[in-house]
């Protein structure tokens, strides 16, 4: 198996079923970060504050009415989908890696096209990934010819038909290969752009300070760089990261992150500003005496694969693409449970939709997963 991409690949075997609701075994507390417990830890460094937006963690109430009580397929047919986010008017919006499509969802779980990234790069692992929204602006994370990149389109007109107006790059140049390129986008609550570049299949830029590669990335809105990051004239956040695709905050603004290992250990992280995760000196846990940050979770790579990531109150929840799960962490303690355990597949994102329920996105029509009639889908299953 290839060591430095096995962590996205479909497992050598089918996944063992688990019973839905099994505590998943993990590597978790009694481990120390600058002399706190890592639950401490999670809730004294929350990174630099600001005003809070609005909660990603509370969906509107009067959205939550009248909703099935099990799962419900919202959409199907989608070819490789990577990324799930929803405009303020409650419209989803999901992105196909490798045809370069964002697509909205009419109110029948019909996909329109909203526009299609013609100049995106798709192969391996890089193509059209993560999509953020902020008032009427999407911003989009993509690989192109130069490598990976950040734009920024107006969303134009209203639900039912969206379009994209003309795209501003906001950062060009990030590292790119068939496999690691992070991907995930998101804005956290103090209205700063989280962009999480992976290693690009080059472990050593993880530890380098003048690449942003294995890194997560904060900036403006507009792209700069905020005054109060970690390094004065950097984007760089936090260092030492093999692949994060997942990046989700608390209420009190406890910032987490997935990250994809390698032979050993995928890693659930809390992320604190100019925290070193110690890739790829380190993988899993460990580290503390070599000043890095170690993880609050770790997972076995062929039962994980963390990737996209929400929270709803105080409980964490990650997709998982070979693991085929939906893993619950609740933040008060870190215990685990696994959800849907290989009844959908491959799972490339959750979201907190604005009916109140988590949406389930399967990823197993790009050629690493057994892809299922109607794949790939958009699956509603209530909060546990």
């Amino acid at each position: 198996m290839d060591a430095g991409n096995h962590a996205e690949r479909s497992p050598t075997r089918k996944p063992r079923r688990r019973r839905a609701g099994a505590t998943a075994a993990i590597c978790l507390a009694g481990l120390t970060l600058a002399g706190l417990t890592l639950a401490a830890c999670a809730a004294a460094a929350p990174g630099p504050t600001a005003t809070p937006a609005r909660s990603t963690s509370t969906p509107p109430s009067e959205a939550a009415s009248a909703v099935p009580d099990g799962p419900e397929t919202i959409a199907e047919g989608l070819q490789a989908p990577w990324s799930l986010v929803f405009t303020a008017a409650g419209t989803p919006l999901v992105d196909e890696r490798d045809s370069g499509r964002i697509l909205e969802l009419l109110a029948d779980g019909t996909p329109r096209e909203v526009g299609r990234l013609d100049d995106v790069a798709h192969g391996g692992e890089g193509g059209l990934l993560g999509l953020a929204v902020r008032g009427e602006q999407l911003y989009v994370h993509s690989t192109a010819a130069g490598g990976n990149r950040v734009q920024r389109f107006a969303l134009e007109g209203s639900p039912g038909s969206y379009s994209l107006g003309e795209g501003t790059t906001l950062l060009d140049g990030l590292p790119s290969a068939g496999n690691h390129n992070g991907g995930r986008i998101a804005f956290g609550p103090d209205g700063m752009l989280y962009v999480t570049a992976g290693d690009a299949a080059q472990p050593p830029r993880a530890q380098d300070p003048d690449s942003l590669g294995g890194k997560i990335l904060r900036m403006t809105p507009d792209g700069g760089i905020p005054a109060d990051n970690p390094t004065p004239g950097s984007l760089v956040y936090s260092s030492g990261h093999r692949n994060v695709q997942g990046l989700a905050w608390a209420d009190d603004g406890t910032m987490y992150a997935t990250e994809f290992g390698q032979d050993t250990w995928d890693e659930l992280n809390v992320i604190v500003a100019g925290g070193n995760y110690g890739w790829p000196t380190v993988e899993g846990t460990g580290g503390e005496d070599l000043g890095f940050v170690d993880p609050i979770a770790v997972w076995s790579p062929d039962d994980a694969s963390p990737s996209g990531m929400t929270i709803a109150g105080t409980t964490l929840y990650l997709a998982n693409l070979r693991g085929e799960v939906l893993r619950s962490i609740d933040t008060d303690g870190f215990a685990a449970t696994e959800l849907f355990a290989g009844e959908y597949g491959r799972l490339r994102d959750v979201a907190l939709a604005p009916d109140g329920r988590l949406w389930l996105l399967t990823n197993n029509t790009d050629g690493r997963g057994d892809a299922r009639e109607g794949d790939d889908r958009i699956v509603a299953v209530p909060v546990p």
